[in-house]
């Protein structure tokens, strides 16, 4: 059963979904402004420290909680369709995952479409990637992350470090994953309805911003069509209301023909990234919580190991 607290956003969602404007276009300015204001108002669960650095040329922070050790790093990807979003929307999002992990984790400000559509989120992706590697840290100790737009790029980053032989990081995690541009999973007509959060019309057209002149089925812009093979372990989390929930159950099935070790978590009444509410919703807290043991499970050193260093 939903807690109070999930039923009343659920409540609050709906209600801000009836008093909008149907309109079915993409306001992008509006779509960046309202996702910058949801990261003022949404503070971490604890105190953190958010430090800013190039990344081999791509701006981004280190966002490390109190009491984060030196062992595990996340990469982390921020969503908002591709042309939103930025370190400062998604800090406390990062860096609630990254306490429960006990690491740091790396956010970056990739570039947004439309003024620079695919590939270049996954260039930057690539590039930050590569820096974090650059500075020593081990393959083993990164966990790539990231949410809905994020979580289609994190897969799309994996696909691209195994083509170009880059060592792989240990494990990834991705929540509400935006995998299919082409919208073609049944939950996009199925859970319409349901998914407050999700415009479909207004998301086929951020489709179209990004790709510009890319097929929607490019395996590096739509990873469930990429061969999944040699990928690390990877962690799926989505709400079984999102009209992305076939995103994720395609790429789950198609990780597992692959041989990738895959963790599909659906769950239920839950709306799109609704982690975003952990300091309210006691089923945001849990999935963070499920999300930091298994980055601690897959990344770093042994759990034996002392757990105590700090940053």
């Amino acid at each position: 059963m939903l807690s109070w607290q999930a039923r009343t956003l659920k409540s609050l969602l709906s209600a801000r979904r009836f008093l909008s404007p149907k309109v079915d276009t993409q306001d992008v300015e509006s779509g960046r402004v309202h996702l910058e204001m949801a990261g003022e108002i949404l503070r971490p669960i604890i105190h953190i420290d958010h430090i800013g650095v190039l990344a081999n040329g791509v701006p981004g922070e280190w966002v490390i909680p109190a009491g984060a050790g030196r062992e595990r790093v996340i990469l982390y990807l921020h969503g908002g369709a591709y042309n939103a979003g930025s370190t400062r929307s998604h800090r406390a999002l990062a860096a609630n995952i990254a306490y429960a992990a006990r690491a740091r984790a790396l956010t970056i400000d990739y570039r947004l479409a439309p003024e620079h559509p695919y590939p270049a989120a996954l260039v930057d992706a690539f590039s930050a990637y590569k820096w974090l590697l650059e500075l020593g840290i081990r393959p083993e100790q990164i966990t790539v992350t990231g949410d809905s737009a994020g979580g289609g790029l994190t897969i799309a980053l994996l696909v691209a470090l195994r083509e170009r032989r880059v060592p792989m990081p240990a494990a990834a995690v991705v929540l509400s994953p935006w995998t299919d541009l082409s919208a073609g999973g049944e939950s996009w007509q199925n859970n319409a309805a349901a998914d407050y959060l999700i415009h479909g019309s207004k998301l086929k057209e951020a489709a179209r911003l990004y790709l510009k002149d890319a097929s929607p089925q490019a395996p590096l812009a739509s990873p469930v069509y990429a061969n999944l093979e040699g990928l690390p372990p990877l962690l799926i989390q989505v709400g079984s209301e999102e009209v992305l929930l076939s995103d994720s159950q395609r790429l789950a099935e198609n990780a597992r023909l692959s041989g990738v070790d895959v963790k599909l978590e659906v769950w239920e009444g839950m709306q799109h990234v609704w982690h975003f509410a952990a300091s309210f919703v006691p089923e945001a807290r849990q999935a963070i919580e499920k999300i930091g043991e298994f980055i601690h499970e897959h990344s770093g050193m042994k759990q034996t190991e002392n757990l105590a260093t700090s940053i």
